[in-house]
């Protein structure tokens, strides 16, 4: 199946990433801190008022995309509560639902073209040799750690054939910038080999990373407008570059700030009080859970 390479115009496409599947559906944007890199915590990216008002405002649809890539970690009863929190509180989406789960032929279609172009390479690396590299400096906790390069190739080999019991890294170009002007922080500017190295592409076992997931589905359900997080910004910078790659189109970018409690801490410290079950439970309407998350966002500064 190929993979759009236009988008729709003016029409806006506004994708909503649901939970990961081992997580409820909050009402509020926030980011859980990293521990560890492979294979990450779940990473919720559940920027609903932010994604729900963007179409609003804009004309656009709203999309609601599946984040099931993982069989071990996904489970299905927490996409039915996501599904019936959305119901509850009366937000419509365009179906169907995308799964990526089901998306696998276009996630390896594009693996192999990166693989063919000699974009990608083998990364043999355990571990223990990446959790040695996060007891490096770091400076972003909530970003994997800019790779050492330890199984890099001296040069670009376009390959054909694909060792299935292996890694693979995106290699980015040291030095090159790499700049977006996102819809809410404004100009962005990033630094490949500075501020992220070569990135995972695809995984040992036989699955997709989420960078290269969210670019082939981006561009094939012709999203022109992404809504997550600020804890995502550099990974935008990475999704840019898999899109040149694989000439698909660019769609904008409006990354939410992430809030905070009073003493300046991301409020993932107490984050299943943010669930809209929990509120639900303490006797909340689906107006006040609204309110509740509108009031919230338009009252964060622009430290995130």
């Amino acid at each position: 199946m190929p993979i759009s390479t236009t988008l729709p115009h003016p029409k806006l496409s506004v994708v909503f990433s649901s939970p990961h599947p081992s997580q409820y559906l909050h009402a509020l944007p926030w980011s859980p801190r990293s521990i560890s890199y492979r294979p990450p915590p779940p990473r919720p990216r559940c920027y609903l008022l932010a994604s729900l008002h963007r179409a609003r405002d804009h004309n656009g649809t709203l999309l609601l995309r599946n984040e099931d890539i993982d069989p071990h970690r996904s489970k299905p009863a927490y996409l039915e509560a996501t599904l019936e929190d959305l119901a509850w509180l009366g937000i419509e989406w365009q179906p169907p639902l995308i799964s990526q789960s089901q998306r696998t032929d276009l996630y390896h279609s594009a693996f192999h073209r990166l693989l063919q172009q000699g974009d990608i390479y083998p990364c043999h690396c355990s571990r223990k040799d990446l959790a040695l590299m996060m007891h490096a400096p770091h400076e972003d906790e909530n970003d994997e750690p800019v790779y050492d390069g330890h199984c890099r190739p001296t040069h670009a080999a376009p390959s054909l054939i694909e060792d299935q019991a292996s890694n693979y890294r995106f290699r980015v170009s040291d030095g090159e910038t790499i700049t977006f002007t996102d819809l809410n922080h404004g100009p962005q500017s990033f630094t490949a080999g500075k501020d992220f190295g070569d990135f995972l592409i695809w995984r040992g076992d036989n699955l997709p990373s989420y960078q290269l997931a969210c670019v082939v589905d981006d561009a094939d359900t012709q999203i022109t407008e992404v809504v997550r997080g600020a804890d995502l910004l550099k990974s935008t910078a990475r999704q840019i570059l898999l899109q040149r790659a694989l000439n698909l189109p660019q769609p904008s970018y409006f990354h939410t700030h992430l809030l905070r409690d009073e003493h300046g801490l991301r409020l993932a410290k107490r984050h299943d009080a943010l669930a809209i079950r929990t509120l639900r439970a303490q006797g909340l309407t689906p107006s006040q859970v609204l309110s509740l998350a509108t009031q919230s966002m338009t009252s964060v500064t622009s430290n995130s």
